[in-house]
Protein backbone atom coordinates (compact mmCIF):
# COMPACT_ATOMS: atom_id res chain seq x y z
CA UNK A 1 0.00 0.00 0.00
CA UNK A 2 1.84 3.26 -1.38
CA UNK A 3 -1.21 5.82 -0.21
CA UNK A 4 0.43 8.73 1.90
CA UNK A 5 -0.74 12.01 3.84
CA UNK A 6 0.42 13.64 1.21
CA UNK A 7 -2.62 12.11 -1.73
CA UNK A 8 -4.85 13.79 0.37
CA UNK A 9 -4.03 17.14 0.51
CA UNK A 10 -6.96 19.91 0.23
CA UNK A 11 -9.52 17.43 0.87
CA UNK A 12 -11.94 17.93 3.44
CA UNK A 13 -15.47 16.70 2.64
CA UNK A 14 -16.23 13.00 3.69
CA UNK A 15 -16.48 12.32 -0.93
CA UNK A 16 -13.66 14.27 -1.58
CA UNK A 17 -11.10 12.10 1.17
CA UNK A 18 -12.61 8.77 0.44
CA UNK A 19 -11.60 10.26 -3.45
CA UNK A 20 -8.32 10.67 -3.13
CA UNK A 21 -7.50 7.55 -0.89
CA UNK A 22 -9.39 5.33 -3.96
CA UNK A 23 -7.49 7.30 -6.30
CA UNK A 24 -4.21 6.29 -4.99
CA UNK A 25 -5.16 3.25 -4.25
CA UNK A 26 -7.35 1.73 -6.96
CA UNK A 27 -6.62 -1.84 -6.67
CA UNK A 28 -8.40 -1.96 -2.94
CA UNK A 29 -9.07 -4.63 -1.57
CA UNK A 30 -12.26 -6.16 -0.73
CA UNK A 31 -13.06 -6.05 2.57
CA UNK A 32 -10.75 -3.06 2.68
CA UNK A 33 -8.09 -2.92 5.05
CA UNK A 34 -8.43 -0.84 7.24
CA UNK A 35 -5.67 -1.21 10.16
CA UNK A 36 -3.43 -1.14 6.98
CA UNK A 37 -4.97 2.16 5.76
CA UNK A 38 -4.81 4.01 9.11
CA UNK A 39 -1.14 2.57 9.59
CA UNK A 40 -0.27 4.54 5.88
CA UNK A 41 -2.46 7.80 7.18
CA UNK A 42 -0.72 9.23 10.36
CA UNK A 43 -2.38 6.57 13.30
CA UNK A 44 0.13 5.32 15.49
CA UNK A 45 -2.03 2.29 16.65
CA UNK A 46 -5.50 0.56 17.37
CA UNK A 47 -6.01 0.64 21.21
CA UNK A 48 -9.09 -1.19 22.90
CA UNK A 49 -11.73 1.05 24.62
CA UNK A 50 -12.66 -0.11 28.13
CA UNK A 51 -14.91 3.17 28.83
CA UNK A 52 -18.56 3.18 29.96
CA UNK A 53 -20.98 4.71 27.83
CA UNK A 54 -18.47 4.79 24.28
CA UNK A 55 -17.73 3.03 21.67
CA UNK A 56 -14.68 4.48 20.02
CA UNK A 57 -12.24 7.55 20.80
CA UNK A 58 -9.37 9.17 18.98
CA UNK A 59 -6.53 10.43 21.09
CA UNK A 60 -4.06 13.56 18.76
CA UNK A 61 -1.98 16.26 18.79
CA UNK A 62 -3.30 19.98 17.98
CA UNK A 63 -1.69 19.81 14.22
CA UNK A 64 -3.38 16.19 13.66
CA UNK A 65 0.03 14.66 12.27
CA UNK A 66 -0.62 11.62 14.02
CA UNK A 67 -2.83 9.85 16.51
CA UNK A 68 -4.27 7.04 17.91
CA UNK A 69 -7.89 5.48 17.53
CA UNK A 70 -9.26 4.03 20.70
CA UNK A 71 -12.27 0.89 19.95
CA UNK A 72 -14.32 -1.34 21.77
CA UNK A 73 -14.02 -4.82 21.63
CA UNK A 74 -16.84 -6.50 19.90
CA UNK A 75 -18.00 -8.08 16.75
CA UNK A 76 -15.49 -7.09 13.80
CA UNK A 77 -18.00 -5.28 11.54
CA UNK A 78 -18.57 -2.95 13.93
CA UNK A 79 -15.37 -2.50 15.15
CA UNK A 80 -14.28 -2.04 11.31
CA UNK A 81 -16.84 0.77 11.66
CA UNK A 82 -15.58 2.54 14.51
CA UNK A 83 -11.50 2.69 13.26
CA UNK A 84 -13.54 3.87 9.93
CA UNK A 85 -15.08 6.51 11.84
CA UNK A 86 -12.06 8.08 14.18
CA UNK A 87 -10.13 7.75 10.94
CA UNK A 88 -12.58 10.23 9.57
CA UNK A 89 -12.41 12.98 12.52
CA UNK A 90 -8.31 12.36 12.63
CA UNK A 91 -8.27 13.36 8.48
CA UNK A 92 -11.26 16.04 8.56
CA UNK A 93 -9.27 18.72 9.68
CA UNK A 94 -12.24 21.26 10.25
CA UNK A 95 -13.33 18.94 13.15
CA UNK A 96 -12.24 19.79 16.33
CA UNK A 97 -12.79 17.74 19.49
CA UNK A 98 -14.94 18.42 22.25
CA UNK A 99 -11.63 18.30 24.68
CA UNK A 100 -8.38 19.43 23.16
CA UNK A 101 -7.01 16.39 21.03
CA UNK A 102 -9.38 14.06 21.95
CA UNK A 103 -12.58 12.77 20.35
CA UNK A 104 -15.36 10.51 21.95
CA UNK A 105 -18.11 8.38 20.08
CA UNK A 106 -21.17 6.89 21.91
CA UNK A 107 -23.47 4.45 20.15
CA UNK A 108 -25.94 6.94 19.07
CA UNK A 109 -23.25 9.11 17.37
CA UNK A 110 -22.20 5.88 15.19
CA UNK A 111 -25.97 5.64 13.99
CA UNK A 112 -26.33 9.33 12.96
CA UNK A 113 -27.15 10.42 9.81
CA UNK A 114 -28.77 13.58 10.07
CA UNK A 115 -27.96 16.24 11.87
CA UNK A 116 -29.87 19.21 14.12
CA UNK A 117 -29.73 22.57 12.48
CA UNK A 118 -26.69 24.73 13.81
CA UNK A 119 -25.31 21.42 16.08
CA UNK A 120 -21.59 21.47 14.60
CA UNK A 121 -21.31 18.00 16.99
CA UNK A 122 -23.83 16.23 15.56
CA UNK A 123 -22.70 17.78 12.38
CA UNK A 124 -19.30 15.98 12.69
CA UNK A 125 -20.28 12.94 13.66
CA UNK A 126 -22.74 12.52 10.41
CA UNK A 127 -19.60 13.69 8.15
CA UNK A 128 -17.73 10.53 10.03
CA UNK A 129 -20.14 8.22 9.23
CA UNK A 130 -20.46 9.34 5.84
CA UNK A 131 -16.80 8.88 5.41
CA UNK A 132 -16.80 5.23 7.22
CA UNK A 133 -19.37 4.40 5.10
CA UNK A 134 -17.98 5.63 1.65
CA UNK A 135 -14.58 4.10 2.75
CA UNK A 136 -15.48 0.65 3.64
CA UNK A 137 -18.36 0.22 0.91
CA UNK A 138 -16.88 2.25 -2.18
CA UNK A 139 -19.64 3.00 -4.60
CA UNK A 140 -18.27 1.41 -7.40
CA UNK A 141 -17.22 -1.33 -6.02
CA UNK A 142 -20.88 -1.59 -4.23
CA UNK A 143 -22.38 -1.04 -7.79
CA UNK A 144 -20.78 -3.82 -9.14
CA UNK A 145 -21.33 -6.24 -6.49
CA UNK A 146 -25.22 -4.95 -6.56
CA UNK A 147 -25.57 -5.34 -10.44
CA UNK A 148 -25.63 -9.26 -9.50
CA UNK A 149 -28.14 -9.16 -7.98
CA UNK A 150 -31.62 -9.20 -9.68
CA UNK A 151 -33.98 -7.91 -7.88
CA UNK A 152 -34.93 -5.98 -3.85
CA UNK A 153 -33.81 -9.25 -1.19
CA UNK A 154 -32.46 -8.81 2.05
CA UNK A 155 -30.40 -11.55 0.87
CA UNK A 156 -28.54 -9.44 -0.69
CA UNK A 157 -27.77 -7.26 2.41
CA UNK A 158 -26.93 -10.11 4.18
CA UNK A 159 -24.56 -10.87 1.77
CA UNK A 160 -22.86 -7.50 1.37
CA UNK A 161 -22.41 -7.00 4.82
CA UNK A 162 -20.42 -10.56 4.81
CA UNK A 163 -18.26 -9.50 1.56
CA UNK A 164 -17.18 -5.48 2.23
CA UNK A 165 -17.00 -6.60 6.57
CA UNK A 166 -19.75 -4.63 7.46
CA UNK A 167 -21.97 -4.49 9.76
CA UNK A 168 -25.59 -5.60 8.70
CA UNK A 169 -27.62 -1.90 9.23
CA UNK A 170 -24.29 -0.72 7.24
CA UNK A 171 -24.85 -2.45 4.27
CA UNK A 172 -28.80 -2.03 4.71
CA UNK A 173 -28.36 1.98 4.54
CA UNK A 174 -25.96 1.29 1.31
CA UNK A 175 -28.05 -0.59 -0.38
CA UNK A 176 -31.34 1.45 -0.05
CA UNK A 177 -29.29 4.69 -1.11
CA UNK A 178 -27.80 2.81 -4.22
CA UNK A 179 -30.44 0.32 -5.69
CA UNK A 180 -32.73 1.40 -8.58
CA UNK A 181 -36.00 0.64 -6.71
CA UNK A 182 -38.18 2.41 -5.11
CA UNK A 183 -36.73 0.19 -1.55
CA UNK A 184 -37.15 1.16 2.28
CA UNK A 185 -35.33 -0.71 5.14
CA UNK A 186 -36.52 -0.27 8.53
CA UNK A 187 -35.05 -1.52 11.97
CA UNK A 188 -36.98 -2.41 14.33
CA UNK A 189 -36.53 -3.69 17.80
CA UNK A 190 -38.82 -5.56 20.63
CA UNK A 191 -42.00 -4.72 18.26
CA UNK A 192 -41.00 -1.23 17.60
CA UNK A 193 -39.29 1.12 14.76
CA UNK A 194 -35.88 2.09 15.63
CA UNK A 195 -34.28 3.50 12.19
CA UNK A 196 -35.99 4.07 8.47
CA UNK A 197 -33.62 4.38 5.61
CA UNK A 198 -35.45 4.95 2.10
CA UNK A 199 -34.16 5.57 -1.52
CA UNK A 200 -34.91 9.45 -2.65
CA UNK A 201 -38.28 7.50 -5.02
CA UNK A 202 -39.54 6.04 -1.47
CA UNK A 203 -42.27 7.98 -0.14
CA UNK A 204 -42.43 8.64 3.61
CA UNK A 205 -43.16 6.18 6.27
CA UNK A 206 -45.81 7.32 8.50
CA UNK A 207 -44.22 4.79 11.21
CA UNK A 208 -42.69 7.23 13.35
CA UNK A 209 -39.35 6.10 15.11
CA UNK A 210 -40.20 4.10 18.41
CA UNK A 211 -44.29 3.99 17.68
CA UNK A 212 -44.99 0.07 17.18
CA UNK A 213 -44.64 -1.70 14.31
CA UNK A 214 -47.86 -2.49 12.36
CA UNK A 215 -49.82 -5.10 13.93
CA UNK A 216 -50.42 -6.59 10.55
CA UNK A 217 -47.04 -6.64 9.72
CA UNK A 218 -45.34 -10.06 8.28
CA UNK A 219 -42.73 -9.15 11.52
CA UNK A 220 -45.50 -10.05 13.89
CA UNK A 221 -45.74 -13.56 11.94
CA UNK A 222 -45.27 -16.63 15.01
CA UNK A 223 -43.71 -18.87 12.31
CA UNK A 224 -40.35 -16.17 11.68
CA UNK A 225 -37.01 -18.18 12.02
CA UNK A 226 -34.16 -15.98 13.37
CA UNK A 227 -31.17 -15.39 11.17
CA UNK A 228 -33.36 -16.36 7.81
CA UNK A 229 -35.18 -13.68 5.68
CA UNK A 230 -38.62 -14.13 4.65
CA UNK A 231 -40.27 -14.85 1.41
CA UNK A 232 -41.50 -11.60 -0.38
CA UNK A 233 -44.58 -10.98 0.41
CA UNK A 234 -47.72 -8.27 -0.96
CA UNK A 235 -48.97 -6.56 2.08
CA UNK A 236 -51.64 -3.34 2.66
CA UNK A 237 -49.64 -0.25 1.62
CA UNK A 238 -51.25 1.75 4.23
CA UNK A 239 -49.65 -0.10 6.58
CA UNK A 240 -45.89 2.11 6.10
CA UNK A 241 -47.11 4.82 3.42
CA UNK A 242 -50.42 7.25 3.29
CA UNK A 243 -52.35 6.05 0.62
CA UNK A 244 -54.41 8.57 -0.71
CA UNK A 245 -58.03 7.53 -0.66
CA UNK A 246 -59.33 8.79 -4.37
CA UNK A 247 -56.16 7.26 -6.32
CA UNK A 248 -55.27 3.86 -7.36
CA UNK A 249 -53.18 1.82 -4.56
CA UNK A 250 -49.85 0.98 -5.23
CA UNK A 251 -48.75 -2.16 -4.69
CA UNK A 252 -46.31 -3.11 -1.70
CA UNK A 253 -44.15 -5.93 -0.58
CA UNK A 254 -42.89 -6.35 2.50
CA UNK A 255 -39.66 -8.90 3.85
CA UNK A 256 -38.40 -9.73 6.72
CA UNK A 257 -34.85 -10.68 8.79
CA UNK A 258 -35.35 -11.10 12.43
CA UNK A 259 -32.59 -11.11 14.28
CA UNK A 260 -31.02 -11.50 18.16
CA UNK A 261 -32.16 -9.68 20.76
CA UNK A 262 -35.63 -8.82 19.37
CA UNK A 263 -33.89 -6.76 16.44
CA UNK A 264 -35.82 -7.17 12.95
CA UNK A 265 -34.66 -5.67 9.34
CA UNK A 266 -37.80 -5.04 7.33
CA UNK A 267 -37.57 -4.87 3.65
CA UNK A 268 -40.10 -2.86 1.49
CA UNK A 269 -40.43 -2.69 -1.90
CA UNK A 270 -43.10 -0.28 -3.68
CA UNK A 271 -43.87 -0.69 -7.77
CA UNK A 272 -45.39 2.07 -9.74
CA UNK A 273 -49.21 2.57 -9.75
CA UNK A 274 -49.69 1.13 -13.50
CA UNK A 275 -51.42 3.67 -15.75
CA UNK A 276 -55.34 3.42 -16.25
CA UNK A 277 -56.60 2.60 -19.95
CA UNK A 278 -59.04 4.82 -21.15
CA UNK A 279 -61.63 1.79 -20.60
CA UNK A 280 -60.85 1.65 -17.01
CA UNK A 281 -60.54 5.84 -16.23
CA UNK A 282 -64.55 5.87 -17.97
CA UNK A 283 -65.63 3.06 -15.92
CA UNK A 284 -64.34 4.66 -12.67
CA UNK A 285 -65.65 7.67 -13.27
CA UNK A 286 -69.55 6.03 -14.02
CA UNK A 287 -68.82 4.53 -10.61
CA UNK A 288 -68.23 7.74 -9.19
CA UNK A 289 -71.15 9.58 -10.81
CA UNK A 290 -73.67 6.61 -10.11
CA UNK A 291 -72.41 6.78 -6.07
CA UNK A 292 -72.03 10.21 -5.80
CA UNK A 293 -75.50 11.00 -7.60
CA UNK A 294 -77.42 8.27 -5.36
CA UNK A 295 -77.74 6.17 -8.55
CA UNK A 296 -76.80 2.47 -8.63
Amino acid sequence: MAISRIDLGGAGSPEALVKRILQAEPNLLVPVPIQQLCARLGILRIDDLDADGFEGGLATDAKRSEGIILAKRGGEPRRRFIIAHELGHFLMAHHVPDQPGRFQCKSSDLLRVAAKEGDQRQRREVEANRFASLLLMPPHLLRAAMAAFPGPDLQHVLALARDFGVGKETAARAYVQYHPERIAIVVAGNGRVQRCYRSLSFPAIICAVGSPVPVHSFCHGGLLRRDIASDIAACSPDLWIDVSRDLRAPALFEQVYRQQNGFAMILLRLEPVPEESAEERRLEEGWRHRFHSGRR
